[in-house]
Order: C-alpha cells, then structure tokens, then sequence
C-alpha cells in the first residue's frame, strides 16, 4: 500500500468517526430523525471533499480539531445535497452508496428534514471552531454559505433540473457544474486551506485554478462512469442520465473526448500547484485520484 493510500484511509477513517460525533445520537429524541441523519451520512461514500480538505490544510499548517470540523461540515452539506438530490421531486433514486436512499429507507417527509438537519448542522459544527481567529471561522461560515446556495451548488441544482430534456452548449454545462458539484470541491479546498492561515491573493488565486480543474474533472468523469459502469461498481443506480434525458460531457463531447477532458483537467490541477512545490503533494494525488477513479 502506498503512502498516500495509508494517508487516505486515515483521513476516511478519522472522518467518519468526527461525523459520528458531531452527529446527534439515535436514542436522542426526535430519535427517528437522528437515526436517519445518521444513516445518511455514516458508513459509505469516498469522503473527497474532506480529503481535500485535510491536502489543503497540509499546505499551511492547519490545527487538526479546526480541520475535522470544516470537513465534517462540509461532507454534510454534500450529504444533505444527496438526500434531497435523490427524493422522488428531484432526481427520483432508489440507489445511493449502495444502500436505499433515505427517503425508501424511511420515507420522504424524513428525508426532506434529514437534509434540512444536515445543512443546519453543518454550520453549527463549523462555527464552533475555536482554535483560530473568530474573523476566520467567520469567513469560513461566510464560504461555505455561499457554495452551498442559489450562487453555488442549489444554484446548479437548479440549473440542472431545469435542463432535463434540453440541449446545452458546452459552456452552460460547464457552468451548471461549475456550481453543482464546483463549487463544494472549492470550498473544500479553500476552507482547509482557511484553518491554517489567512490567504494571499496569489494562493487564494492558485486554488481557485486547482479546484475549478477538478470540479470539472470529478463531473466529467462521473458522466463518463454514468455511462460505461454498472449499479454495483457505482453504487447508485448506472445509465440514468441517459435514461433521464439529461446533458452530459458524454451526450456533447462522446466518451473518447470526455476522457481526454478529464485527463487535460488534471494536468491543469497539477500545473496550478507549481507555486506550492512539494507540500501540495496530496492534492496532486487527489486529483490523479479524482480522474482515475473507476467508481
């Protein structure tokens, strides 16, 4: 096992063991809801964005217990994201991370309020933080506001839901995602960056490149898996944009060209980090991970 897979796992492992604890227990009351929180967020997924979150930190110096909570708050807006993405008035799926999702698990008034629950408790756990300048936590909370909104990831969301059936240029899809799944891996990116130190414009300008090239990427590959991999490797249900109607990079671009997008993308992600040299090791490998992902 390499080094950066003993790395990955650790930083999965501590992960999910900070959800578990930022999370209500089920026997709290209303114990339904939390049991439901907590189906939906423990147990599963790939964890990039506090992957990207921890790489980022590694840059700067970042404070481990400020670390674990942007993760964690930002892996529960994802997850919330998931929940409401998956309900029956959105994209309507059965299948997530290879389990039912909430809404078939349990039923759809509770998954509506487990997504709710998830997007307030990401912010309380992010406010808390306490070992680095209140002006800081601040404009963390301020970040993480905004790439979750209606000028970030709703805001693609809604983008998306509305082109069900339409043709796009390359452009609008590029900017669909560029909020629907960029604008998270940003703040991942930024906000671990966040925990160790005020940024400079030139840092501040750097990530932004590297983030924007695998927020890209990540989705190029996923329609790209939508279309080549099965349910059981994806863990979701396989075809479905196709099957939807809905425009990809492989509906506009082809499956051949798409790939060669996505490996484009991660020489640019590399090239953005030059300034960085060796520390941004991680996020040099995270995003040969976010390419060559096979699920």
């Amino acid at each position: 096992m390499s080094a950066f897979d003993d790395w990955m796992k650790t930083v999965q492992a501590g992960s999910e063991n900070d959800l578990s604890g930022f999370l209500p227990s089920s026997d709290v009351i209303p114990t339904k809801l939390h049991a439901a929180m907590r189906y939906a967020l423990l147990g599963g997924g790939k964890r990039v964005r506090p992957l990207l979150v921890y790489a980022a930190g590694a840059l700067f110096g970042a404070d481990s217990a400020t670390l674990s909570r942007a993760a964690a708050a930002v892996e529960m807006i994802h997850a919330y994201s998931l929940v409401h993405d998956d309900m029956p008035c959105m994209d309507d799926d059965e299948l997530r991370r290879g389990k039912p999702t909430v809404h078939i698990a349990y039923d759809e008034a509770t998954a509506l309020l487990v997504g709710d629950a998830l997007q307030s408790q990401a912010f309380m756990v992010l406010s808390a933080a306490d070992q680095i300048p209140p002006a800081r936590v601040l404009a963390m909370v301020r970040l993480l506001g905004e790439a979750s909104g209606s000028a970030g990831m709703c805001g693609g969301q809604a983008i998306d839901l509305d082109s069900v059936g339409i043709s796009l240029t390359l452009e609008q899809l590029e900017r669909m995602h560029q909020l629907k799944t960029g604008a998270l891996l940003r703040a991942s990116v930024v906000l671990g960056a966040l925990a160790g130190k005020d940024l400079s414009d030139e840092e501040l300008s750097a990530l932004n490149i590297y983030a924007r090239a695998i927020g890209l990427a990540f989705q190029v590959v996923d329609d790209v898996l939508d279309a080549t991999a099965d349910s059981a490797t994806l863990g979701k249900t396989a075809g479905k944009d196709a099957a939807d109607n809905k425009p990809t990079y492989v509906s506009i671009l082809g499956l051949a060209p798409s790939r060669a997008l996505a490996e484009k993308l991660r020489l640019d992600a590399h090239a953005a980090l030059a300034p960085f040299g060796e520390k941004a090791l991680r996020l040099r490998e995270l995003a040969d991970l976010i390419v060559q992902r096979k699920a």
